[in-house]
């Protein structure tokens, strides 16, 4: 399962949602992004799991600092006794019967500093950021855990004339919830985004986190993006992407819109 704002759920969409390498570092913005996430997986398992995630994500920047407001609905098909540990990934899934279970995710907000560094003569540009995820997703439906998650992040761009490489680094504190023992993680993601023109871009990445079980494989995916700017206040973001280890989801895809006030 992938779940962006946290996992920064990922290059494509974070490049739509937000500023990249400090775009807005000089300008107020205010935007607002929604859309739809479909996620198959069957971690260790031989049964799927399909989730269904729809965001809404609201974006504010003054200055050097932007805020992101994240509020999902979230939807997951699965054996019953299915836990979705976090928004990032781990799932633990039941032995009971297929069934369906829906309601509010975990709300996630951030908060990015941008141009930490600034080097003008290299094109190098480095951001920081903080990131809790509130546990507010039903534990009894096994959308969540019900327990706070906290994340400090770099985010590093190199940019060229058409082109640009991305490259992010953090560590997640996890709250365990009763009966799991969730170890903190370490996680990172490498990028590269081509702009055709300015109304056109397009990248792919590749993302990694450690297992927050002592005993799982590192969650590692791998994504590429599509997306276009329709005029001044509106764009469209498609991405895919494949799981790489038993603990990533096997594949998934979704759409993004997100519109500038």
């Amino acid at each position: 399962m992938r779940r962006f704002f946290s996992k920064p759920k990922s290059i494509a969409f974070m490049c739509l949602i937000s500023a990249c390498g400090g775009a807005f570092a000089d300008d107020s913005y205010f935007s607002v992004t929604s859309g739809i996430e479909h996620a198959s997986g069957s971690y260790y398992s031989d049964r799927n799991v399909e989730e269904i995630y729809i965001p809404v994500t609201i974006n504010y920047g003054n200055g050097s600092l932007g805020y992101r407001l994240t509020m999902p609905y979230l939807s997951v098909r699965a054996p019953a006794g299915t836990i979705i540990t976090n928004s990032q990934g781990q799932v633990v899934v039941g032995e009971g019967i297929l069934t369906t279970e829906s309601g509010l995710g975990d709300i996630v907000a951030g908060i990015t500093l941008y141009d930490v560094y600034v080097s003008k003569s290299r094109d190098w540009v480095v951001d920081a950021s903080a990131k809790i995820k509130f546990g507010t997703a039903d534990a009894d439906k096994g959308l969540g855990t019900e327990e706070n998650d906290y994340a400090l992040q770099a985010n590093i761009y190199k940019f060229f004339d058409t082109y640009y490489f991305n490259a992010s680094f953090g560590y997640k504190f996890r709250g365990d919830p009763p009966g799991l023992n969730l170890n903190n993680v370490w996680y990172g993601s490498l990028g590269a985004n081509y702009r055709f023109n300015q109304a056109t871009k397009a990248g792919i990445a590749f993302d990694m986190r450690e297992s927050s079980f002592a005993e799982g494989d590192a969650i590692q995916e791998i994504s590429a993006f599509f997306s276009y700017r329709l005029d001044t206040s509106w764009s469209l973001q498609v991405y895919t992407f494949r799981g790489l280890s038993d603990s990533s989801p096997d594949w998934g895809g979704g759409a993004m819109v997100k519109y500038n006030l």
